[in-house]
């Protein structure tokens, strides 16, 4: 028996749309490289936390997941103008990849929330930051070999990334004060 076909209203698409353009908007501004670590310190990766606080995990993952494929297929939306496969299978290819389970879980925590304040925001943004370090480090230390290493080379990340998981719960809560209705609710159970 096929999977069931997702699909997602003409407006929703349209955020989706939307978001996945914003996140590719994030990577003009160039990246620069701290370290040897082959990873760069960007803006961008603020753009799926904001995504999945904004419209929830579904439509926040799928826009993340249409701006990597658009880059996997050759568009230049990373930072620094990359594109195609060789930015996954690079040392920053699982912060790449973790960007899709940093949007789920910034959606699904925001989600859960009556209504999402500045301290339900943080903790989401918080914990999206930290799944795409779960995924990140140990691609890295695949990568290089050496996963103690990649740790402590991600430390330089964090100060930057704690600024970003600021920022981004401060923008959250004033377009979810100005626009109540952008966040998507999971549907109520009936019993």
């Amino acid at each position: 028996m096929p999977a069931p076909r997702v699909s997602l209203p003409g407006a929703d698409l349209a955020r989706v749309v939307v978001f996945a353009a914003f996140i590719a908007v994030l990577g003009i501004f160039p990246g620069f490289y701290v370290g040897g670590s082959g990873v760069p310190i960007i803006i961008q990766n603020a753009g799926p936390l904001l995504v999945g606080t904004i419209l929830g995990a579904r439509r926040g993952t799928a826009a993340v997941v249409l701006m990597l494929a658009l880059t996997a297929i050759g568009l230049p939306l990373l930072s620094g103008g990359r594109g195609g496969l060789a930015p996954f299978v690079g040392p920053s290819g699982g912060f790449l990849f973790g960007w899709i389970l940093s949007a789920l879980v910034a959606g699904l925590i925001v989600q859960r929330s009556e209504r999402p304040g500045l301290p339900v925001l943080l903790l989401a943004t918080s914990a999206g930051l930290l799944a795409d370090y779960a995924i990140g480090i140990p691609f890295l230390g695949a990568y290089t070999g050496d996963l103690g290493a990649a740790a402590v080379q991600s430390l330089v990340f964090v100060p930057g990334d704690l600024g970003k998981v600021a920022a981004t719960a401060l923008i959250a809560a004033v377009v979810h004060r100005a626009l109540p209705g952008t966040l998507a609710r999971p549907a109520a159970r009936s019993e």
